[in-house]
């Protein structure tokens, strides 16, 4: 189950988008700024919404936003033509903050922390091994269980449906059950790319 394979279309239904940034002068840098300040703001409201499960709603538009914007800047480099290892590099290190932070506020929320650490680690790593492929040469690694979209979309989906309907199921929440499919299938999303890496360079 990955969206990443997707992105050839996602970036297709963006162009009208990427047309538009680029005429009225924004940078792919500050896209990339501006998808961070999205998650930041996304993990405040996650963890206001242990109190009141409404914020939810609005955290799930903002990290869906900054999914949207993460597409964006790489194609709007592309179309300003620069594109470079600087800009790519900007945006790998605010997309792993805004990672960190979209899942402490939602561990936060419900009070789960030592269960947020372990997602939290899931989900670096996952990252780490899909660029660690391409800096021993191979490509970049998106396949696994989970990517990056994937993980999007599912905190934004959950925090719809718990800021609708909150429900405890058994021991957690929809959120804390979230974290624990990030806890477990980042881990094993990582061995995925960890062997299929080690697989290509035998």
């Amino acid at each position: 189950m990955t969206l990443d394979k997707y992105r050839p279309l996602a970036d297709r239904a963006l162009e009208p988008f990427v047309e538009g940034a680029d005429r009225i002068g924004l940078s792919p840098n500050g896209v990339s700024v501006l998808a961070f300040a999205l998650a930041g703001v996304a993990a405040g409201t996650f963890y206001l919404a242990g109190a009141t499960p409404g914020w939810y709603l609005i955290g799930a538009l903002l990290v869906l936003l900054n999914g949207a914007l993460d597409l964006l800047d790489g194609a709007l480099a592309r179309r300003q033509n620069v594109a470079s290892t600087a800009g790519d590099l900007l945006d790998h290190v605010l997309d792993r903050y805004a990672d960190i932070l979209i899942i402490a506020g939602l561990a936060a929320g419900i009070g789960e922390y030592a269960l947020g650490f372990v997602a939290v680690t899931g989900v670096l790593m996952t990252s780490y091994l899909g660029t660690q492929a391409q800096a021993v040469g191979l490509d970049r690694v998106y396949g696994g269980l989970l990517g990056r979209a994937d993980r999007l979309v599912l905190v934004g989906v959950v925090a719809v449906l718990t800021g609708l309907l909150p429900v405890t199921i058994g021991w957690f929440t929809l959120v804390g059950w979230l974290l624990v499919v990030f806890a477990v299938v980042g881990h094993v999303t990582a061995f995925q790319r960890f062997y299929h890496a080690m697989g290509t360079l035998g």
